[in-house]
């Protein structure tokens, strides 16, 4: 029997049909198991268009506590929906598979094939409006970091929200410098306001702010505004930034002058005590460095997890295994060798090298990990563009106590009493009893676990290494002989000087230049001045 021409075409369409049948039944509410959510969800997953967008609005206003982190899962993609049904799940990757979780309750579900599950699709004109609306939710968010986060989101886009509502932030704000923050916001809406007094206000507000986004605006003011005295108080504006800049630029470049002084003072303030003292001119006084700032990597591996206690018990450690170490150099090796400078400096270099391939041996050639505290990670910043860094901060601060201290052990003890008889005039010290090996022996103990301090100091600025200590012996010499051979506060005004003098000569000359320069600036120098700035009296001098 014939079959009927209508069978023609449509057997071969069957699959496609059944196919479509398939999926209409697959196609299903978007559930997250809340009365409220689940037809918005539909609404957002089954929808097109502005309705997807209504969605996400209508998601935004529910008041929620999670909403922020359900917008927050579709933007970033671990909210997902099943491929073979409507359940929407917050998902974690695990390689080829997700982890599954409720979007609400947080519960685990279980584990699932990557493949079963889909994103939720979004266009940029979506993405853009999540960011907005996420933006949205931290302006009232009870987290001060969040409400941060969305003010300064609102800085790019001022127009994004009704005057009315912003006053309103400003009036209900609790932290001052959230408050200013907004305040600027308020600032830069009104700059774009059709009212030039209204844009004179605002530019009177943004005069102090000197954020990039703030100058750019007064700078675009000043060009292109169409009112004169708009334009000529948007131009005085930004002459007055530009001014406030310079000057913050300069205390910035003086920071980190005195930060690298700081490291100098640190670093040669150890063997401006033994060489005043003994006339020793000791080259493996960088390896004591060295060692010191070993110690503190060996603190950390004992406390891994107390960073903060292993550095400040690293400072007593470094400090009693260099001073040790200095003292073996002294009674093994220096004693016999005074009055022979040359030797001296052969014997002490031959010492570093050893020091340094100890190092390698027992520890490893190559630099080790040491890190920054907490309360030394992060910065401090002032005026919107300057920012200092902790570790720098803290380490000025603990080479002004360490100068401190030294002093007063110098002039408040009897230890500090003979140390300077002995540097003074030795025979008549000598002559009044004072044991003067005994006070070489412990003022290079001194010095050297001094620097075992410095190398605590410097490893929370640099790299910890077998060649740490050869990066310093050159600039320690410079500022032992600059600030005046033996005399501490020569020590700390040469140590600040070239380091404030070094950092203002590096924009314009270059690292390596600067210290070129320096360097001829310390010849020069001495060829005037033989002593340095703060002479030592007595043996020092003479000899």
């Amino acid at each position: 029997m014939k079959r009927p021409a209508v069978f023609g075409w449509f057997l071969p369409t069957l699959p496609v049909l059944a196919a479509l049948l398939c999926l209409s039944v697959a196609r299903a509410d978007a559930r997250l198991g809340d009365p409220t959510l689940d037809p918005i969800f539909t609404a957002f997953v089954e929808g097109r268009g502005t309705a997807r967008a209504e969605a996400l609005d209508a998601l935004a206003a529910t008041g929620r506590d999670d909403t922020r982190a359900l917008l927050e899962g579709i933007l970033d993609g671990t909210l997902m929906s099943r491929k073979d049904g409507g359940d929407v799940l917050r998902v974690e990757k695990r390689g080829r598979e997700v982890e599954l979780f409720h979007p609400l309750t947080g519960q685990r579900l279980g584990i699932e094939r990557k493949r079963a599950m889909k994103r939720l699709k979004l266009d940029n004109r979506l993405r853009a409006r999540l960011r907005e609306l996420i933006a949205g939710l931290g302006l009232q968010s009870p987290d001060p970091v969040e409400r941060r986060a969305a003010f300064e989101a609102l800085l790019d886009r001022p127009a994004s929200i009704e005057p009315a509502a912003l006053a309103a932030l400003v009036r209900n704000e609790p932290l001052p410098t959230l408050r200013r923050l907004v305040e600027r916001v308020q600032a830069r809406q009104r700059i774009e306001d059709a009212d030039p007094a209204i844009r004179l206000s605002g530019i009177a507000a943004l005069r102090d702010d000197l954020s990039p986004a703030s100058r750019r605006a007064l700078a675009d003011v000043a060009a292109n505004d169409a009112d004169d005295a708009v334009r000529e108080s948007a131009r005085l504006a930004s002459v007055g930034q530009a001014r406030t800049l310079r000057l913050y630029g300069q205390a910035e470049t003086l920071f980190f002058g005195l930060s690298l002084g700081s490291v100098l003072v640190l670093a040669a303030i150890g063997l401006a005590i033994t060489f005043g003292v003994m006339g020793v001119i000791n080259m493996a006084h960088g390896e004591l460095i060295m060692i010191g700032a070993y110690c503190t990597w060996g603190m950390q591996q004992l406390l891994p997890n107390a960073l903060g206690t292993s550095l400040a018990l690293s400072v007593p450690v470094a400090f009693v295994v260099t001073g040790l170490v200095g003292i073996a150099i002294e009674r093994g090796i220096i004693r016999h060798l005074y009055g022979r400078p040359l030797e001296t400096l052969l014997a002490t270099f031959g010492v570093s090298l050893i020091l340094q391939q100890t190092v390698r041996t027992l520890v490893s050639p190559q630099n080790v990990p040491v890190a920054n505290p907490a309360f030394m990670s992060g910065t401090v910043e002032i005026g919107g563009v300057l920012e200092l860094t902790l570790n720098r901060l803290w380490i000025l601060a603990f080479c002004l106590v360490v100068f401190a201290l030294l002093l007063q052990l110098l002039k408040r003890t009897r230890f500090g009493l003979e140390l300077r008889a002995v540097s003074q005039n030795r025979p008549m010290a000598r002559a009044m009893g004072v044991r003067s090996a005994r006070v070489d022996s412990l003022t290079f103990g001194l010095g050297a676990g001094v620097a075992g301090i410095a190398g605590v100091a410097l490893s929370q600025l640099t790299n910890v290494g077998p060649n740490l200590g050869q990066s310093y012996i050159v600039d320690s010499f410079m500022v032992v002989v600059f600030g005046g051979v033996g005399n501490l506060w020569g020590t700390l005004v040469a140590g600040m000087t070239l380091g404030v003098a070094n950092k203002i000569m590096e924009p314009w000359a270059g690292a390596i230049l600067a210290k070129i320069l320096v360097l001829v600036f310390i010849i020069a120098f001495i060829q005037k001045r033989p002593r340095g700035l703060f002479p030592q009296r007595g043996r020092a001098a003479e000899s």
